[in-house]
């Protein structure tokens, strides 16, 4: 046992152990069998059949040690209360019978958070949910340390996902140049995932991977924020109206005075820049008023 620099918890150091070759064990423990089943068929002293029973016996006990580990699996060893190591390569193993076997998975596994109703940086309500893909590293910790290390892991991680999403705005609309929920998915995925992992980190879990899944506005302020978020693009799409249409104009008087095809009066001028503004930026079919000319008597 010692203390890990990484949290508080005391931490069970994960010891890695070979088996014996199954096979062998195998071999040599199914000759014991017929070696005894032998002493007790055949006709001889008692001490014989003795020697064979008690020879059989021990052959089949020692069988309990006989197991196999899948790619990816591991087997924590306990003796009598103590932990002596794992075995963590796949094949067939024989190991001391008076073990206690754990079997455990080092697969990656998915797991989706539930939604979750959270205050964003804004105090606004807000809906989300995270998907994150995690495997056990660390076959001790998982085991001794934490009661259950998938159950730890789905609660730390709901509170992981809570903390990360009360510290980040939903939407960065205010051009604080600060990551947001909605805009930096990236940024705000090695955030969580690094959140998370100091979370779970004394149960030997590795976070591989953890995205946000879902993210809306709660339905109680959702129309209003779609009201706010169509106004602003609204806003946007006027400014870059006005930013061309005084362009087009700009342009279009600078070309009437360079060719010299008519010489305006500041009065004209401002009628014409009117009149072109009124067409340019009118969401229907515009008709400006043309003043015609008249001869002086």
């Amino acid at each position: 046992m010692d203390t890990r620099s990484g949290n508080k918890a005391i931490g069970t150091d994960e010891q890695i152990i070979v088996g014996a070759n199954g096979w062998i064990m195998l071999v040599l423990l199914i000759t014991a069998c017929l070696l005894g089943i032998f002493l007790v068929a055949t006709p001889g002293l008692p001490i014989k059949n003795i020697a064979g029973g008690v020879l059989l016996t021990i052959a089949l006990f020692f069988c309990k040690g006989l197991f196999t580990l899948e790619p990816n699996q591991a087997a924590v060893m306990i003796f009598f209360g103590n932990y002596v190591g794992t075995v963590n390569t796949s094949g067939f193993f024989w190991v001391n019978p008076f073990y206690n076997r754990t079997k455990v998975s080092l697969r990656i596994n998915n797991w989706n958070t539930p939604v979750l109703k959270v205050n964003d940086e804004r105090g606004s309500p807000i809906e989300i949910a995270a998907v994150i893909a995690w495997r056990i590293q660390d076959t001790a910790r998982a085991v001794f340390d934490v009661e259950s290390a998938v159950n730890y892991l789905q609660i730390q991680s709901e509170s992981a996902v809570r903390q990360v999403a009360s510290s980040h705005a939903y939407d960065d609309d205010e051009g604080r140049q600060r990551k947001s929920l909605r805009t930096d998915l990236e940024a705000i995925a090695a955030v969580l995932r690094e959140s998370i992992q100091q979370h779970v980190d004394v149960a030997g879990i590795v976070i591989e991977e953890a995205k946000i899944a879902h993210l809306a506005y709660a339905p109680e302020i959702a129309n209003a924020m779609l009201r706010r978020q169509q106004a602003e693009a609204v806003v946007i799409a006027r400014q870059k109206l006005v930013d061309g249409a005084v362009g087009m104009v700009e342009v279009a008087l600078k070309r009437l005075e360079d060719r010299q095809i008519v010489s305006l009066t500041p009065d004209q001028r401002a009628v014409l820049v009117t009149n072109m503004m009124t067409v340019l930026l009118s969401e229907s079919g515009a008709q400006p008023v043309i003043q015609m000319a008249q001869s002086t008597q």
